[in-house]
């Protein structure tokens, strides 16, 4: 049994705090962008891209953008469930 605080990732999809995101890293001119859509969240929610954090700064390697996307994914469950330190 896995501790829900654990983020669970294979690099395409994130498992995080009873919320599931799929992340992509999608070719832009110079190297890529992070794409993280919220596909689960314990309300079931609809499913949701979060919008671009990165104020156009692209990544050179498809893992970099992605290890991006993981990043902000886990930082917008802890901005929705009032633990705003930063526990990565």
């Amino acid at each position: 049994m896995t501790d829900d605080s654990t983020p669970i990732s294979d690099g395409h999809s994130l498992e995080y705090r009873g919320f599931r995101f799929e992340l992509r890293a999608e070719p832009v001119p110079g190297g890529y962008q992070p794409i993280v859509v919220v596909v689960r969240t314990p309300a079931d929610e609809e499913e949701t891209q979060l919008p671009n954090d990165t104020e156009e700064i692209v990544y050179g390697t498809e893992a970099e953008a992605t290890r991006h996307a993981e990043q902000q994914a886990m930082r917008w469950v802890h901005d929705r469930t009032g633990d705003a330190q930063a526990q990565f």
